[in-house]
């Protein structure tokens, strides 16, 4: 263990990082792993009990919803929806959050005054609200989910960076830079976002887990994929009218919502205790 680099020696993020292997498997080799196509619909063989109840079938390790689909085939193809919409809205909710708040804390004044003024008006919005919004002028599909997610989450990053930059920005090595005749370009980029990135990372990987549920809610209320696209928010809405019959078809997908939520917040906050720097020396003491 003590030649792997500090961060990777937290628990958490051990834990964090094998929970995302995990579904990063089963997106990746979703046709394979899967014993059943995800839509196939077997009429003969609805709301079957899974395997080891009475009546189950081995074929349907979870059992079958009301249309006498594979609940645990559609459980593995969903992952590929949740983790392309986490990993990709994620990024670029990211890249224009981190851009506005490095030129806001950088620069500051009338900069900083209006990107402020920006994020609040953004923020004065309820996130899912705002996302159902955009995602009814800009149509269903996976494409616009991410962008919906992006539109709304970018306010995160920008906020909470911009206060790390308006703190680097007043170190001695960074008056140095200027003094030297650095250009705001290289002093950003060589100066303070070395020094935001582990903030950076963190909050990416927290970011992760929001918009697994946020894609889970608007493919919930039919916003997201079409039908022909397992997604888990789409089984959940699906197991609604069979709750009492088939509970499991319900629970499954809850819990796949819950365990990648789980994986990446608590990847977030071993990241988080192991690269800042001030919550390791106060760990110390």
């Amino acid at each position: 263990m003590k030649h792997l680099p500090l961060w990777l020696r937290s628990g958490r993020v051990q834990t964090g990082l094998v929970i995302i292997a995990i579904l990063t498997v089963c997106a990746i080799f979703a046709p394979w792993i899967a014993l059943n196509d995800p839509n196939e619909q077997n009429l003969l063989s609805i709301l079957t009990p899974p395997a080891w109840a009475d009546g189950g079938d081995a074929m349907f390790p979870l059992g079958t919803d009301s249309l006498g689909r594979c609940i645990l085939s559609r459980l593995i193809f969903g992952t590929r929806v949740a983790l392309t919409v986490a990993f990709i809205a994620s990024f670029g909710a990211m890249i224009i959050g981190a851009i506005l708040a490095h030129i806001a804390g950088y620069f500051g004044g009338w900069v900083d005054w209006l990107i402020g003024r920006v994020v609040e008006i953004w923020l004065s919005f309820p996130p899912v609200i705002l996302s159902l919004i955009l995602m009814v002028g800009l149509g269903t599909g996976i494409r616009n989910v991410i962008l919906a997610i992006v539109l709304v989450d970018w306010t995160r990053f920008c906020r909470v960076l911009r206060s790390e930059v308006l703190v680097l920005r007043r170190r001695d090595y960074v008056a140095a830079a200027q003094l030297v005749g650095f250009s705001h370009w290289r002093t950003i980029t060589r100066e303070i976002l070395p020094g935001t990135l582990p903030l950076l990372i963190t909050l990416m990987s927290l970011e992760m887990g929001v918009a697994v549920i946020v894609e889970a809610i608007l493919s919930f209320v039919g916003m997201s994929v079409g039908a022909d696209t397992p997604a888990w928010g789409q089984m959940i809405a699906d197991a609604r009218q069979n709750i009492y019959e088939a509970p499991l078809n319900l629970l499954c997908p809850v819990f796949a919502i819950f365990f990648a939520v789980f994986g990446f917040n608590i990847l977030g906050d071993g990241l988080r205790r192991s690269l800042d720097s001030r919550l390791t020396q106060t760990e110390r003491t």
